[in-house]
């Protein structure tokens, strides 16, 4: 339910009104935790797992079809498919995404997408879903650093 959802400002807006607005808050957001480009777009790719639920978020589809499975694919269809403005077949949005072309089965959030329209962020998208195993390392390095940096003033949710 929506007040599962974790408070305004823990988690970056999936949308914020255009591509250099995306840009410019995933910054904000992580820049506040201390990662730079490269550590935004690895920690990205925890994308790979889970989906969206309109009823929680708004948004609504899995980013893969392997949502049980950590890899790069999130990176690879990132970088090689075709996204369209759009929800997924056979379901309602409630907020902006996109939607590859091909099949419409899977979904990007507005500020997935911004990372292909920065230069900083792509180069990195790029890389990612060329090699699985730079991923992992990235990945692995500033996800210890986001545990690391540890939690306060969080609720209990019954």
């Amino acid at each position: 339910t929506p007040s599962d959802v974790t408070p305004d400002g823990r988690l970056p807006n999936a949308y914020n009104g255009s591509a250099p607005k995306d840009v410019s808050h995933l910054r904000d957001v992580f820049g506040r935790m201390g990662f730079n480009d490269q550590e935004i777009v690895a920690l990205s790719g925890a994308h790979a797992l889970g989906r969206c639920h309109a009823d929680a978020s708004g948004f609504v589809g899995p980013w893969t079809p392997t949502p049980t499975m950590f890899n790069n694919l999130y990176f690879k269809l990132l970088k090689n498919s075709t996204w369209e403005e759009g929800c997924i077949k056979g379901e309602t949005c409630k907020n902006p995404q996109y939607r590859d072309a091909a099949s419409q089965q899977f979904m990007m959030l507005p500020t997935d997408i911004a990372l292909l329209k920065d230069a900083s962020f792509k180069k990195y998208v790029d890389l990612y879903a060329d090699d699985q195993k730079v991923f992992f390392q990235d990945f692995s390095k500033a996800f210890s650093t986001l545990l690391e940096l540890g939690t306060k003033n969080l609720y209990a949710v019954v």
